[in-house]
């Protein structure tokens, strides 16, 4: 497996990380918690070193499962979690119950994150959405704070404008910006991957197989469990996906002539965009895994990528990325 560092950081991670998120939240039905177990075993034994969770992912139970599965791998692996949403006395943090980055909160989230997670310092710790009732100074001096104490090693942002990059990482050096990208998403590019590159800050795609439809086995007549957030998703219409199969296309004949498949085309697309780009995949299953993990050695030439370029210009992907009620929390 490659290796890259996330910008101008020390904190090298494999080219290719792994989101952890369905393992044990979303669609239903999760995982089976011993088969994850042994899923990120095999994970860690493929050389995938860079591991996401988030407290909000269960809520809690995906931090225990991972902190569980890679302990024997401490100071081997790198684990990224998440702090941000408020928390509902009966159901701990949730997006729907709204956003918390006071420096109280953080600390407080960091330490019932240490424990679950199993170690000493969090590796990666992004604030999951920007909170508009706080100033991003005041967050990244909260966690400027933790890492002093040796709580936490590196500073990470998820879904924010350049704007507020910029500002942040004026207060606390930035590591890495997690944010959607992928071929079907591409507004990163217009200001927040400059951003990073002049900040020399890494950036972590998420949803960069655009949350399964990229790999080609999503069509019209697919359906959704009522849990699965693609049932309520604008862009996950039967009309949209119809009309957005023509992606599915492109990849599939570029892939052939590759000798690669639409979601390994689509990761290798990504990887050959900036060296200080790593994206996390989620996955569930060993084949998808290795299939992804594939991606790593497919290489793109200038003529590849321009072919690509020329043919999405000519394509417009339908539907909204997010459900109304998700929309307002990204980009801030």
């Amino acid at each position: 497996m490659q290796k890259r560092k996330l910008g101008n950081s020390n904190l090298e991670v494999s080219a290719l990380g792994l989101g952890c998120m369905r393992m044990s939240f979303g669609d239903k039905p999760v995982g089976d918690k011993q088969e994850m177990i042994s899923f990120l075993h095999s994970a860690v034994d493929r050389g995938i070193t860079f591991f996401d969770t988030a407290e909000v992912y269960g809520p809690f139970t995906n931090e225990e499962l991972v902190g569980e599965a890679l302990e024997p791998f401490r100071g081997q692996v790198v684990v990224a979690t998440k702090f941000g949403f408020k928390h509902d006395p009966n159901k701990g943090p949730s997006p729907m119950v709204g956003l918390d980055s006071r420096p109280e909160q953080i600390k407080q989230v960091a330490e019932e994150s240490l424990k679950r997670l199993r170690v000493e310092a969090i590796d990666l710790f992004y604030q999951h959405r920007v909170d508009p009732d706080v100033p991003i100074e005041d967050v990244a001096g909260a966690v400027k704070d933790l890492i002093q104490e040796g709580k936490v090693k590196h500073f990470g942002l998820s879904e924010a404008s350049a704007q507020t990059i910029r500002r942040a990482h004026a207060a606390q050096p930035v590591t890495a910006v997690q944010s959607e990208y992928s071929l079907w998403w591409r507004e990163p590019e217009e200001q927040v991957l400059p951003t990073c590159e002049e900040l020399g800050i890494g950036f972590v795609p998420y949803s960069p197989l655009g949350k399964g439809f990229l790999t080609g086995k999503i069509d019209e007549n697919t359906t959704f469990d009522s849990s699965d957030i693609r049932s309520r998703t604008p862009r996950f219409t039967p009309e949209a996906r119809k009309a957005n199969r023509v992606l599915i296309d492109l990849l599939a004949r570029i892939g052939e002539q590759k000798g690669a498949t639409p979601a390994q085309l689509a990761l290798a697309w990504l990887l050959a965009q900036k060296p200080w780009i790593v994206p996390i995949p989620g996955s569930r299953k060993l084949e998808r895994l290795d299939e992804n993990i594939a991606a790593v050695g497919v290489e793109l030439t200038s003529d590849d990528l321009r072919e690509i370029e020329s043919a999405l210009s000519k394509i417009t992907v339908q539907g909204d990325r997010y459900p109304k009620d998700m929309a307002k929390m990204s980009g801030r």
